[in-house]
């Protein structure tokens, strides 16, 4: 076969597979790499290995003159120093180099022409070359012919382990930025994910510097043109409520706010697959076929029949394809300005209102909040629900400080006369273990009366604590489950819970307090 030449990177292997044709890669896969199948519908199902989600506590970025004063350093941005980074780079080179194939994809991130990069991925399984193509924006034939160099290359060399004795290591998972160098390098870790939350960092760099908001969200667009975004962390519901066969998907998970509108920055989407089932999620369901990479599921040996039910594997099974998938697709994936924010949100405590309107200063602190509960499987070693802070709704692929993303939000949600909404999808009647998840179909409700303008003439009550609208009735919502307090039996148990979650809120924001505006300070939640 012709082969693709790597020899600048210094990588001289013989057989490489460029942007290959997905029966090549399925083909590829299933002789060479242990443990892929095809599944009863078509679709490559694929083992990440011992890990089965992201290892954010292994992610580092190069400390580097050019960049180093605008990075948000601490437990999220771990800094790394240039000779470290070289040991990690020269590693992988040696990895790449003994393996008897490689893929390369050469492709985009970013619909919109204007801010879009150029990306090249070199890695060692039919697997990965696959869930990229699927996640990023494949160039036409023309568009590849004339590619020229990437703006960022990802050395994937996942399948050897860092050197836990090499400085600044803490395991043998590693996964190194180098913003000058315009690279990632990956160690320790198969699970794809990596890959495409490494591209999602490095916009959320480059995109301020535009004076574009990087926004950790889903995204559509109704018949009118009008566009909501849905921020949320994984397990909140942002891919699952984004797929409306009412309103064409955008995208599933990261996106850019611009002067001319929104635009998504892959070409697929990366749903979660945990009790995935055609009755509740239709679309995505629907989406799972030949070319769709199903990532450590449990299936039939002989039927192939995908069971989404059993997580013995990972609580986090996933799902990647191509957006074309969805049948209801807005492509290119480019629309005008958003119309609603929805910021949605699991709480464990039981205490959120399902659907509640803000203020543009309780939208900027709930921004940078960022409160959900961390749901079992997103992240390795997290079995139970946990509450969590993440600012801006992504603060793990955030590098700018919080405040830089809240202002470049309160300003475009100022100038285009935008709606604010905190939707919760996680419990009501209680917290975890005594009340209950709050029902698909109402939340799938309440957002369509957001979109249908149908709380414009309703009652609302005002949260004493949070002071947030929340609605007194909504169509195809029973009225006692819009206020969090009626659903309670115990009301003592009740004020309690909203007590201590008023309290971590009010502790998380002081590290945030000295660089925000009055008024957003002032929007927080405060006990009556």
């Amino acid at each position: 076969m012709a082969s693709f030449d790597l020899s600048q990177y210094g990588i001289h292997v013989n057989e490489i597979h460029r942007n290959t044709a997905v029966p090549v890669l399925y083909e590829i896969g299933l002789r060479k790499e242990p443990g892929t199948a095809i599944s009863d519908v078509g679709a490559l199902l694929v083992y990440s290995g011992e890990k089965t989600g992201r290892s954010p506590k292994d992610k580092r970025i190069v400390r580097s003159p050019e960049s180093e004063k605008n990075i948000d350093w601490g437990d999220i941005n771990i800094g790394l120093d240039q000779h470290t980074y070289m040991v990690n780079h020269e590693r992988a080179i040696d990895y790449l180099n003994i393996c008897e194939r490689l893929f390369v994809v050469d492709a985009f991130a970013g619909w919109d022409p204007k801010y879009r990069i150029k990306v090249r991925i070199i890695c060692t399984r039919a697997y990965h070359a696959l869930f990229m193509q699927n996640m990023l924006i494949m160039p036409s034939a023309e568009e590849l012919e004339n590619f020229g160099e990437p703006d960022y290359v990802v050395f994937n060399g996942g399948g050897f382990p860092a050197n836990s004795y090499t400085s600044e290591m803490t395991s043998k998972t590693s996964v190194d930025v180098h913003l000058e160098r315009r690279e990632i390098v990956i160690l320790g870790t198969q699970y794809a994910g990596e890959m495409k939350k490494g591209i999602f960092g490095v916009m959320n760099y480059l995109m301020p510097l535009q004076g574009v908001l990087p926004m950790h969200c889903s995204a559509n667009v109704g018949t009118e043109g009008d566009v909501t975004i849905l921020f949320g962390l994984s397990g909140t519901g942002k891919t699952t409520l984004s797929a409306d066969p009412k309103r064409k998907l955008i995208g599933d998970d990261e996106h850019c706010w611009t002067d001319e509108g929104t635009f998504n920055i892959e070409g697929g989407c990366y749903a979660k697959a945990i009790n995935l089932s055609a009755e509740s999620e239709p679309d995505i369901f629907n989406a799972i076929r030949f070319g769709t990479v199903l990532e450590n599921v449990v299936y039939d040996k002989v039927t192939r029949e995908v069971d989404y039910t059993d997580t013995s594997i990972t609580q986090n099974t996933r799902a990647s394809y191509p957006i074309h998938h969805i049948e209801n697709v807005q492509v290119p994936c480019v629309a005008g300005h958003p119309k609603h924010v929805i910021f949605l949100t699991c709480d464990a405590f039981g205490v959120l209102p399902p659907v509640s309107k803000l203020s543009p200063e309780q939208a900027s602190y709930h921004f940078i909040s960022g409160y959900t509960a961390k749901v079992a499987g997103t992240e390795m070693g997290i079995t139970e629900p946990q509450a969590t802070f993440s600012a801006c709704f992504g603060a793990a692929f955030m590098m700018w400080h919080p405040n830089t993303y809240a202002e470049l939000l309160a300003e475009k949600i100022r100038r285009h006369e935008v709606t604010a909404w905190l939707v919760n999808t996680g419990w009501t009647g209680g917290a975890h273990g005594t009340g209950s998840r709050i029902k698909l179909k109402y939340t799938r409700a309440m957002i369509d009366a957001i979109h249908h303008g149908d709380f414009e003439g309703v009652d609302f009550t005002e949260d004493s604590a949070f002071g947030f609208q929340i609605p007194k009735s909504c169509p195809g919502v029973p009225d006692e489950v819009l206020v969090p307090e009626n659903t309670w039996e115990d009301q003592q148990a009740y004020q309690a819970t909203k007590a201590k979650l008023v309290g971590l809120f009010q502790e998380n924001f002081k590290k945030f307090e000295a660089g925000v505006h009055a008024a957003i300070r002032a929007a927080g939640p405060k006990l009556p």
